[in-house]
């Protein structure tokens, strides 16, 4: 059966429970029991306790025998995240979130992610597209996607950033995803947008910053590329980290070869850390993450 539809047949009163708290006994009971009394059935459970920093986290998916809204589940489990001084949320299984994703001119994980997204593979659904080019319009619009031109100068940046903000507002989006958007965002937009937007970048060892990486990398020899997927914060690429892929390269790749393969692990890390965070998979521990993978 095919990924597209396995997730057609989830019926649609399944929903996902995610919490963050102090750690202490009694919080899985108090879970477990919650769902039960309320006519609920758990379908899966994953849970993890940090002893570093003393939290717990929990994400369970459960369905219930009859329909009932995300607005009234919440609104019985209040008193147990209160009472615990959870971070919680329950949202809908079957829900997909609304994302932008915003792109320069390196276009390789803007196109996986859109026909990801058509396929069904990624349980989203891509609200806009914005560019600070004009390269991809065509691209976006052949999956008839909203594409947004908002160019960026130095004395323009406040102004299209407080655009970009309008449209994930207009759009009710949920994630922002940097799929190779090759500026450097304010630290007031990341702020804004805290654990709301990802973004890609290579990863080597050593590493290697500025114009032409790969090529860096190549004329030092280089045997491991790699990527990592993020959140943004305003410490550039330092934000937690969700995924990171690598691939062994031998001494015998051009530099055209492994600018390639980069293409290729950038957009597999950044396809699985936009499926997690759709999925609901990753709480925030810190500067760390959780992911229940």
């Amino acid at each position: 059966m095919s990924e597209q539809s396995t997730r057609a047949a989830v019926p649609a009163h399944q929903y996902v429970l995610t919490l963050s708290c102090p750690d202490k006994q009694g919080i899985v009971h108090a879970v477990s029991s919650y769902l039960f009394m309320t006519g609920c059935n758990i379908e899966d459970s994953q849970q993890f306790g940090d002893h570093d920093t003393g939290l717990f986290f929990m994400r369970v998916h459960f369905s219930a025998e009859a329909p009932v809204t995300v607005d009234k589940l919440r609104a019985s489990f209040a008193a147990i995240g209160d009472s615990f001084q959870m971070d919680w949320q329950i949202n809908r299984a079957d829900e997909k979130m609304r994302v932008v994703l915003m792109v320069s001119r390196f276009g390789h994980c803007l196109n996986d992610l859109l026909f990801r997204a058509r396929t069904g593979a990624l349980p989203v659904e891509i609200a806009a597209v914005v560019s600070n080019h004009t390269d991809f319009a065509e691209l976006v619009g052949s999956y008839d996607i909203p594409f947004h031109h908002i160019p960026v100068t130095k004395d323009t940046k406040a102004e299209a950033e407080a655009r970009v903000l309008e449209l994930v507002h207009e759009l009710d989006v949920e994630l922002v995803v940097l799929a190779r958007y090759m500026q450097v965002l304010s630290d007031d937009l990341c702020k804004q947008l805290s654990g709301r937007i990802i973004n890609i970048h290579h990863s080597f060892l050593p590493s290697f910053k500025g114009a032409k990486p790969y090529h860096q990398a190549h004329a030092r020899g280089v045997k491991l590329i790699g990527a990592t997927a993020h959140y943004v914060t305003a410490d550039l690429d330092e934000g937690p980290i969700i995924e990171q892929e690598v691939e062994r390269v031998g001494h015998g790749v051009t530099p055209d070869q492994l600018v390639a393969i980069g293409r290729d692990v950038e957009c597999q890390a950044l396809a699985r850390a936009v499926k997690w965070h759709a999925e609901r998979r990753i709480l925030l521990n810190g500067r760390r993450t959780v992911v229940f993978a």
